[in-house]
């Protein structure tokens, strides 16, 4: 038996970056803190990838520091560098189910406090 589950509650550190395809698939993707317990430490980061309904979803409502419930599994994008030739990983959470679960008030003051500091991505407010 193998099990490949991943369930995160955290926000998200930017908007989502969706693309469409003549097949008319859509996918997501984006990158979400997640605290740990002890809340002296540095978030988690992750990687999110969303396709399909979910990820329309996340392209309608699903802004920078919104807070949100992901379920889904892990998985290992391989290229290769294009300059260096060197093999590249980078972890992702490939997510099944989306669930928005802060309230329209907390989006609200998310956009208006987000819009206020730089542009900057790297700069999270949490």
């Amino acid at each position: 038996m193998s099990l490949n589950s991943v369930s995160l509650v955290g926000r998200v550190g930017r908007d989502p970056d969706v693309r469409y395809f003549e097949s008319g698939s859509v996918v997501a993707n984006f990158t979400m803190a997640v605290n740990r317990r002890n809340r002296e430490d540095e978030p988690d980061w992750f990687n999110i990838e969303i396709w399909g309904k979910q990820a329309q979803v996340a392209a309608d409502y699903v802004k920078k520091g919104s807070l949100i419930g992901v379920s889904g599994s892990f998985k290992l994008d391989s290229w290769k560098d294009k300059n260096t030739g060197e093999q590249k990983n980078k972890p992702v959470i490939r997510v099944d189910r989306l669930e928005l679960l802060g309230s329209k008030r907390d989006t609200e003051y998310n956009n208006s406090s987000v819009s206020n500091q730089s542009s900057n991505s790297e700069d999270i407010p949490f």
